[in-house]
């Protein structure tokens, strides 16, 4: 009888745990490093368990090209404690942005791609060029470790691969993480997804490789990404992207929106992110146009559901980080739950080693990139009186 009230009060303590109040602490800091700005975070769990997290140290505050640089911190604690800040790539004057990662699952290498821009351009200079050559050209640069990020390669200019010949001016990686497929004909295919300008009539479309990230190639654009403004002049509703792979191995994409209603869009492929349908709003998720993170948590198999979630903005505003569920591919988002109240805006989920979630977000109007650790158990309970609905 004592021998079963203990294991009955060790399973109340346990599932206590699992539901207890997320905890959240900082990762980077604006004025680490000697850097006033650090932004736009990215996230992934390496094949030993150690967390990186990335992001763009920039030289200015308020300036999305101020000579950044691409930061990373390691915590091998699960997210309790991080390594010191460090800087991994950087080149000078120009700068480098949306770093955007992957774990290939076979070798456990670790990839990031982003992009330089130039010293003398910004995202709207109506001087940036297309094509591969030229002072005026945005560039793709891919680098990788195999050593949980403790050493990383030499940057590898990919541009003439990752990026559309024509049409396109600038490009940016996600930001955000990238994918690795688990089923279908295109199981182990790695996808970073992708946005192109021109500045306001921006495109989403998919790279991927299919050698472990030896070669990369260029997807097709998303079509139905334009429409006509009020003034009758052409206007993208999408812009930064991320995507998930869906039970059959299709993949949807969940993207930022710049014009039409003020929620996400989203659009599927079914040959692994080659080609698309047409954009098409996704009603329940609201978005104050700001980059959000989706991830598939659990494939459909006996007893366990499909699982998808989203983290965003839940506002007009960028405040209300909400979590979402939905259980059916994306279709529908029955499940949401506030994570955090106030000032949200970049976020990055992330599968942990032990069972638990994370997510790495922006607060306090971008000056603080904030770890958070909740449960699936507390993120599926009903909300509590002082939450949200």
């Amino acid at each position: 009888m004592k021998t079963l009230t203990l294991v009955a009060i060790f399973c109340a303590l346990a599932r206590l745990a699992w539901a207890a109040e997320p905890t959240f602490s900082d990762v980077f800091v604006a004025g680490q490093a000697g850097f006033p700005a650090i932004r736009i975070p990215s996230i992934v769990v390496a094949k030993s368990g150690t967390l990186l997290a990335f992001a763009e140290a920039r030289k200015a505050p308020k300036s999305d090209q101020a000579a950044n640089a691409i930061m990373l911190k390691r915590s091998r604690d699960f997210g309790r404690s991080w390594d010191p800040a460090r800087v991994i790539s950087a080149d000078g004057a120009n700068s480098l942005n949306n770093p955007t990662a992957v774990v290939e699952q076979t070798s456990g290498r670790i990839f990031l791609i982003y992009q330089r821009i130039p010293a003398h351009l910004k995202e709207s200079s109506p001087q940036t060029a297309t094509g591969y050559d030229g002072t005026n050209v945005y560039r793709n640069f891919l680098i990788w470790s195999d050593n949980d990020g403790t050493t990383w390669s030499p940057p590898l200019d990919v541009t003439r691969s990752t990026k559309h010949p024509t049409g396109a001016t600038t490009i940016a990686s996600g930001p955000g993480i990238g994918i690795q497929l688990a089923h279908g004909p295109h199981a182990g295919r790695l996808l970073f997804p992708f946005n192109e300008g021109p500045f306001w009539k921006w495109q989403n479309f998919a790279v991927f490789s299919d050698d472990r990230g030896a070669t990369w190639h260029c997807g097709e654009n998303a079509p139905g990404a334009l429409i006509t403004d009020a003034k009758g002049r052409p206007r993208s509703q999408v812009n930064e992207v991320q995507m998930v792979e869906l039970a059959d191995g299709s993949v949807r994409l969940n993207s930022r929106q710049f014009a039409g209603a003020k929620v996400r869009k989203t659009a599927v492929s079914h040959d692994g992110g080659a080609t698309w349908s047409p954009i098409t709003d996704a009603p329940e998720l609201r978005d104050p146009s700001c980059m959000a993170s989706i991830l598939r948590l659990t494939f459909p198999r006996s007893g366990v559901p499909s699982r998808i979630l989203y983290c965003g903005p839940d506002s007009l505003k960028r405040t209300n980080g909400t979590l979402h569920i939905s259980y059916d591919e994306g279709l529908t988002w029955p499940v949401k739950k506030v994570l955090y109240p106030g000032s949200f805006a970049y976020s990055v989920l992330v599968a942990m080693p032990d069972g638990t979630i994370g997510c790495l977000f922006e607060t306090d109007e971008t000056d603080r990139l904030v770890f958070a650790n909740f449960s699936l158990t507390w993120l599926e309970a009903p909300p509590t009186t002082d939450q949200k609905p």
